[in-house]
């Protein structure tokens, strides 16, 4: 495996939901440590590597988001099952049956899994019905709550899903636990790499922010610390190109590009900085597809309304399965959005900037 899918692995495998990100905030902070001026870190927990402009004064901040999607032990029974609440938008649909770890407060990883009933006891109506959240529960092997709790399980411990990073038959094709938003993360610090030896002419702030996914509350906490003249929000957007999947709202298939989101749920991207960065990738040669996602939204929801307004726009990669145990990105799609947001970089100066924004 070489140097760039062990990051990946070493980024998706690993544990943090929002609130919890600490271990995966400090192996980032590990990657940018060398490749950085300094290290730019705010109260919440988001992380950033700064690399100082050659000529200029005007700063882009380009974030992934640090956390995953999961959940949070509310509940242990007098059996020692675990119930729990989601931290983060969960479909139920995919959640019964699936293998669970939950962090101890003293780092212990414990295996759990979601029970499920077995079809031979359920009548026809409820085989068609799904399974409420606040219904399900996990077993984690115990026969009373006391013996849970010797395991180490207490209230409010994080809980997430347990999947490997995998090389599918298509080795470009890569399976993961938190692509969502492990991508961005990833992407942050290899545009740093790619631009360890460049002199550019706007300062880079690359990282990655905190629980993204519970109200983009630490992109609003990172861009009144960085205070960007411009913002790029790296996060994963939506595959379009399996059964069932099918769209008005542009194009998302694995293998043709990064996506540059034209509207989420939070942000209008910046019709002057998105412009540029399309001109950006004809130019040097870079496929790219256009989204649009009416539902959700990423950290440039937060970015473009902090301080006097920052114009943001959001670029990713199609994912297959968001939001569920499992998701597929394409490697050629990530290699492609590291090279795009590198350049976008190396494009910008002060006065690109006053053009941009008006």
């Amino acid at each position: 495996m070489d140097k760039q899918l062990e990051m990946l692995k070493d980024l998706t495998d690993a544990n943090g939901i929002a609130g919890f990100e600490t271990a995966i905030k400090n192996k980032v902070k590990e990657y940018l440590n060398p490749l950085s001026d300094e290290i730019v870190e705010d109260n919440l927990g988001g992380v950033f590597g700064k690399k100082k402009a050659k000529e200029g004064a005007k700063t882009i901040l380009v974030g992934g988001h640090l956390d995953e999607i999961g959940f949070m032990v509310t509940e242990i029974d007098d059996k020692g099952f675990i119930k729990f609440t989601p931290v983060g938008g969960w479909w139920n649909q995919v959640m019964l049956s699936q293998r669970m770890s939950i962090t101890t407060g003293d780092g212990k990883i414990i295996t759990g899994v979601i029970g499920s009933k077995p079809p031979h006891v359920l009548t026809p109506e409820a085989r068609k019905k799904p399974v409420d959240i606040k219904d399900m529960f996990i077993d984690i092997g115990v026969a009373s709550k006391e013996e849970a709790e010797q395991a180490g399980v207490a209230l409010g411990d994080m809980i997430t899903p347990y999947t490997e990073f995998t090389e599918m038959a298509n080795e470009n094709y890569l399976l993961a636990k938190a692509w969502d938003n492990r991508f961005g993360v990833a992407l942050s610090i290899d545009v740093m790499k790619n631009l360890e030896k460049e002199n550019i002419n706007i300062n880079l702030v690359s990282g990655a922010t905190v629980q993204e996914e519970v109200g983009l509350r630490g992109a609003k906490v990172a861009a009144n610390k960085v205070k960007p003249d411009l913002a790029i929000a790296v996060d994963v957007g939506l595959a379009m190109d399996t059964p069932g999947m099918k769209s008005s709202n542009g194009t998302g298939d694995l293998g043709k590009g990064p996506l540059v989101l034209l509207m989420d749920g939070s942000n209008i991207g910046h019709v002057p900085f998105r412009k540029h960065i399309l001109d950006v990738a004809k130019t040097k040669d870079i496929p790219v597809q256009l989204q649009v996602i009416t539902g959700g939204g990423t950290d440039s929801g937060a970015f473009h309304v902090s301080n006097d307004g920052v114009p943001s726009v959001s670029i990713g990669v199609p994912l297959r399965y968001m939001h569920s145990n499992v998701s597929i990105m394409h490697k050629e799609d990530y290699n492609n959005a590291v090279k795009l947001v590198t350049e976008v970089v190396k494009s910008l100066n002060d006065d690109k900037v006053d053009e941009i924004i008006w």
